[in-house]
C-alpha cells in the first residue's frame, strides 16, 4: 500500500512539473514579443542588438515568468537548459565594452543596476548580496580586479553578483582529444553557448564553441551548486549587456530555452547575418572595370612620378594611430628634417629608451625646438597602463613632474623610464624599490614589487599635491617634516577638509569638486593595497559614473593613510642618486620600457 502511495505521489509530481514546463526557440528575432529596455532593439535583419554605439546598459527578457519550482515544494529547483548564438563587435579591434550575460532574474529590467563592470546586473552596494536571487553566465571582455576577474576574455558563472563562482578563459575543447582552443569573445564572429543545470545532480555546465563546431563533449565550466536557494518559484530569463569607454555592439542571433528537458537545437542556417565589417561591397564596375580602365593612365603617369618618388622618399613619413588626434599640431617630417640639419649627430641632445632627441630650429619662425625621433618598430610609446592591453603596464613613477600639459591643459603621463610589463593575473617580478620618495606605496618599499595598486598610491599623492599646492613630503619652519596625507587627514578630522586647499585657488572653485579630489586622494593613499580603488574606478568617480564610497572617520585612521618615511632609505638614496628630477629618486633596474620620456 505504501509503495503504491509513493508511486502515486511521484506521478502527481511528474504531471505537475510537465504542466509547468516552458520551452521556446528563436531562430532570429523578427519583432518577437520580448521585453526590452535601454538601447536594446531588433534590427531590420532580425538580430537582437543589446547595445549599440552608445554608453549604456540594456536588457532583453522573455516576457512571461518561467516556473523553476513546483507549487507544492520550494526546496528543489527544476533542471533547465538554454543555448544561444552571440557576437560582440567593437569599434576597436582589441578593445571593447564590458560584455554580456545570460541571466535568470526575479524581475525584468533589474532596477538600480550599474552599466559598466556590473553588466547591468547589480551595483557596487548590492554586489554578492544573497538576497539578489540572480543567476548569470557572463561573457566578460574587460579585466576588473575589484571583481576578481581572471583576465579580459573569460566566461564565468555568477550567483548573486559579478564575482564569479567559477570562471575560465574563453575557449573550447576540440573533439578527438584535439586539446583546448582559445577563442576571442570580441572577434566579432558568431559563437554558441550552452548552459545546463541538472536539478538532481545539482550541477551547472557551461560550454562555448564557434558555430562551425559541434557542441564539445567537455564543457568549459562545471560547477557543483544547488540553485534551489538562489532561484525563486518563478523567474525571468534573458540577457544583459553594458558598454563603457569603448563603444561595443552585443548581438544575439538565436536563442532556445527549456525547463525539465533539453533546449531545442538552434537552426544555424536560419539565423540572420551580422552587419558587414568595413562597409558595403563595391560593385563589379568599381571593383573590376575602373581599375582596368585606369591601367593605361597609370602607365602613362609612372615615368613622371619616378623622379618625384625618389625625392619624396627622403622625406617619407608614417602616420600612426595615436597621432591622428593631434593632426592640426603636426609638423611635416620634411620641416623637422631641415630644422635638425638632417638629424645630424652634432645636433644630438640626448638618447633615451624611446629614441634620440635632437636640437632644431624651425626654418619658418626660427623657433628653437627639441625633436625626439622614435622608431616606428617600437611599441613602447603606446600608453594603455593597468588595463586595456594584452599586458599590464605599471608606471612606477607617477608624480607631478611626470605629468605634461598641452596648451588646453590636457594632462599626459610621461617618463616611462621605470615602467615594467607583466601578464594579466601574474605577479610582477620586480624586487628593487624604484620611484620617488613621497610617492612610494608602503608595500612597495618593503617588497620592491611594482603593482597597479602602487601606481594608484602614487596617483593619490599626486592628487593631494595638486589640490594642496604642497609636496608630498616637505618641511615647514621648526615643525620639521610634514607628510601631506597626514596633514590633509587632520584637516578632514577637524571638520574642514577645504582648509588643505591650495591658497592660489582663491574663491573661484566648486566646493564639491575640490572635496572629491581630496577624498579620492585619501582613498588612493590607503596603506592597505586592496582598499584602494582601481584606476578605472578613479576615472568613473571623477566622471560621476559611480558615486564615491562614503568615507567615514570611524573607518579610517592616520595609520591607514600614510607615506613611508625616510628611515632605512638614507644609504639606499646615497647608493643610487638620480638627477632626472627634483627630490629623491631611485635608479631603475633594466626593463623592457627603459629610458626616455
Amino acid at each position: 500500500m505504501a509503495a503504491m502511495f509513493f508511486k502515486l505521489v511521484m506521478l502527481i509530481q511528474a504531471t505537475l512539473a510537465a504542466a509547468q514546463n516552458v520551452s521556446f526557440i528563436y531562430n532570429g528575432f523578427r519583432s518577437e514579443n520580448l521585453s526590452l529596455d535601454g538601447v536594446a532593439q531588433f534590427t531590420p535583419n532580425s538580430l537582437l542588438m543589446l547595445t549599440n554605439d552608445s554608453q549604456d546598459k540594456s536588457h532583453a527578457f522573455y516576457p512571461n515568468p518561467v516556473t523553476f519550482k513546483n507549487s507544492y515544494s520550494d526546496t528543489i529547483a527544476f533542471s533547465f537548459s538554454t543555448t544561444f548564438v552571440f557576437a560582440i563587435r567593437s569599434v576597436y579591434a582589441t578593445l571593447s565594452g564590458h560584455g554580456m550575460a545570460f541571466v535568470i532574474s526575479p524581475t525584468r529590467g533589474i532596477p538600480g543596476a550599474f552599466p559598466p563592470q556590473y553588466l547591468g546586473l547589480c551595483n557596487n552596494t548590492n554586489n554578492s548580496n544573497e538576497t539578489n536571487c540572480v543567476f548569470a553566465v557572463e561573457l566578460d571582455t574587460i579585466l576588473n580586479n575589484e571583481l576578481g576577474d581572471i583576465n579580459n576574455n573569460h566566461v564565468g558563472i555568477d550567483i548573486n553578483g559579478l564575482r564569479s563562482e567559477k570562471s575560465a578563459p574563453a575557449g573550447y575543447y576540440a573533439p578527438n582529444n584535439g586539446g583546448f582552443r582559445n577563442l576571442t569573445l570580441i572577434s566579432g564572429q558568431p559563437m554558441q553557448v550552452w548552459v545546463e543545470y541538472d536539478g538532481a545532480k545539482k550541477k551547472i555546465d557551461v560550454t562555448l564553441a564557434p558555430i562551425v563546431v559541434d557542441k564539445p563533449q567537455i564543457p568549459l565550466l562545471s560547477l557543483k551548486r544547488d540553485l534551489s536557494m538562489v532561484l525563486n518559484k518563478t523567474m525571468y530569463v534573458g540577457f544583459s549587456a553594458s558598454t563603457g569607454s569603448f563603444l561595443t555592439s552585443h548581438y544575439v542571433l538565436g536563442w532556445s530555452f527549456a525547463t525539465n528537458g533539453q533546449a531545442r537545437e538552434i537552426v544555424l542556417s536560419q539565423l540572420p547575418k551580422l552587419p558587414r565589417i568595413g562597409g558595403k561591397k563595391r560593385s563589379n564596375l568599381v571593383a573590376i572595370g575602373v581599375p582596368v580602365m585606369s591601367v593605361s593612365l597609370v602607365l602613362l603617369a609612372i615615368s613622371g612620378l619616378i623622379y618625384g618618388i625618389r625625392r619624396m622618399k627622403k622625406f617619407a613619413e608614417l602616420l600612426e594611430d595615436w597621432e591622428l588626434e593631434y593632426g592640426p599640431q603636426r609638423f611635416k617630417y620634411k620641416e623637422l628634417y631641415i630644422a635638425t640639419k638632417g638629424f645630424k649627430e652634432k645636433e644630438l641632445l640626448g638618447t633615451g629608451g624611446f629614441g634620440k632627441v635632437y636640437r632644431g630650429i624651425l626654418p619658418s619662425s626660427k623657433t628653437e625646438i627639441a625633436v625626439k625621433r622614435v622608431s616606428h618598430d617600437s611599441r613602447q610609446g603606446m600608453f594603455y597602463l593597468h588595463e586595456g592591453w594584452e599586458q599590464v603596464v605599471v608606471h612606477r613613477d607617477v608624480k607631478a613632474s611626470n605629468v605634461l600639459l598641452d596648451e588646453e591643459l590636457n594632462g599626459r603621463l610621461g617618463d616611462f623610464g621605470l615602467a615594467r610589463l607583466y601578464d594579466h593575473g601574474k605577479d610582477p617580478q620586480t624586487t628593487r624599490v624604484v620611484g620617488t620618495l613621497g610617492y612610494l606605496a608602503p608595500e612597495h618599499t618593503r617588497s620592491g614589487k611594482a603593482t597597479t595598486q602602487a601606481d594608484v598610491f602614487s596617483f593619490g599623492a599626486f592628487l593631494l599635491e595638486v589640490a594642496c599646492g604642497r609636496r608630498p613630503i616637505g618641511t615647514q619652519g621648526q615643525d620639521g617634516e610634514i607628510i601631506l596625507v597626514d596633514w590633509v587627514f587632520s584637516c578632514w578630522k577637524r571638520g574642514n577638509i577645504l582648509e588643505a586647499r591650495d591658497p592660489n585657488l582663491g574663491t573661484e572653485f566648486i566646493v564639491e569638486e575640490v572635496e572629491l579630489v581630496f577624498k579620492l586622494g585619501l582613498l588612493c593613499s590607503h596603506s592597505v593595497p586592496s582598499a584602494r580603488p582601481s584606476m578605472r574606478q578613479v576615472v568613473q568617480y571623477f566622471e560621476g559614473d559611480i558615486p564615491l564610497p562614503e568615507l567615514s572617520l570611524d573607518g579610517l585612521s592616520a595609520r591607514d593613510l600614510t607615506f613611508p618615511h625616510h628611515e632605512g632609505f638614507d644609504d639606499f638614496v646615497k647608493s643610487y642618486p638620480s638627477s632626472t628630477s627634483k627630490g629623491t629618486s631611485y635608479v631603475p633596474e633594466p626593463t623592457l620600457l627603459s629610458g626616455g620620456r
